[in-house]
């Protein structure tokens, strides 16, 4: 599947029609292990369901939001730095990557639903309820977000309103949400050993690709953004700190 979106980047000189492929790639394995495993017990259909309803909702909120405008900054920069072999480069920096890393954040999902596993009980209900407050918490931040941008009154403004006002990234916070309440439905049913999958999203989402690539993006382009930074919760939400 990779290699086919690749092939099509190439074609259309943009990287970044992988990004809403990476929500409804997660939907494919899915299924895939379902089918796979015959849907063996209750719990597959769990998480293949959890997993289409998060998947499904970010890839068609992408595909409205990036519709015309061309290739993301991310890849825009990597284009300049590789020139004439980005081309190339990008098969293993983009895309093979994503697709490492989806097949290793998906263990859950996977071997959730492979197992010999017992009836849902309270673990699977926790699961649930996380990931789905982890949906909702990314889905209005999303909705929220593109409302502000909707008003020209907002132009080069930091959207500082609704759960933005409470985490400066309440989309990420959601996606984390999500992975830690499919991992409980996966532990419930035997596999407590995929732990490594929420803990690699995790750092990917705090660490690396979430939140200190775009941050850095905003402070350079977004006036008063800096002020937001010192009184707003980085990840985790938190009420907003008080001016001194």
């Amino acid at each position: 599947m990779m290699t086919l979106l690749w092939l099509l980047s190439v074609a259309k000189r943009d990287a970044s029609i992988v990004d809403p492929f990476w929500g409804s790639g997660f939907v494919v394995v899915a299924w895939v292990a379902g089918l796979w495993f015959d849907f063996a017990h209750s719990r597959a259909y769990l998480l293949t369901g959890l997993t289409t309803l998060w998947g499904l909702r970010l890839s068609l909120y992408l595909l409205w939001r990036n519709a015309g405008k061309g290739e993301d900054f991310r890849y825009r920069a990597m284009r300049e730095k590789h020139g004439a072999n980005f081309w190339w480069v990008s098969f293993f920096t983009v895309f093979l990557l994503q697709g490492i890393i989806m097949w290793l954040v998906s263990w859950p999902v996977q071997f959730g639903q492979a197992a010999t596993a017992p009836p849902l009980g309270w673990l699977d209900a926790a699961g649930a309820v996380v990931c789905l407050i982890g949906i909702l918490f990314e889905g209005v931040g999303d909705l929220q977000l593109a409302r502000f941008k909707a008003d020209p009154a907002n132009q080069g403004r930091v959207m500082d309103r609704g759960l933005w006002r409470y985490t400066r990234h309440p989309n990420y916070f959601g996606d984390f949400c999500v992975w830690w309440g499919l991992y409980l439905v996966a532990a419930a049913a035997g596999a407590w050993w995929t732990l490594p999958a929420p803990l690699l999203m995790s750092f990917f989402l705090i660490r690396v690709s979430g939140v200190p690539m775009l941050e850095k993006s905003l402070v350079e382009r977004r006036a008063g953004y800096r002020e937001y930074v010192a009184r707003t919760s980085s990840f985790f939400p938190w009420p907003p700190k008080r001016a001194s």
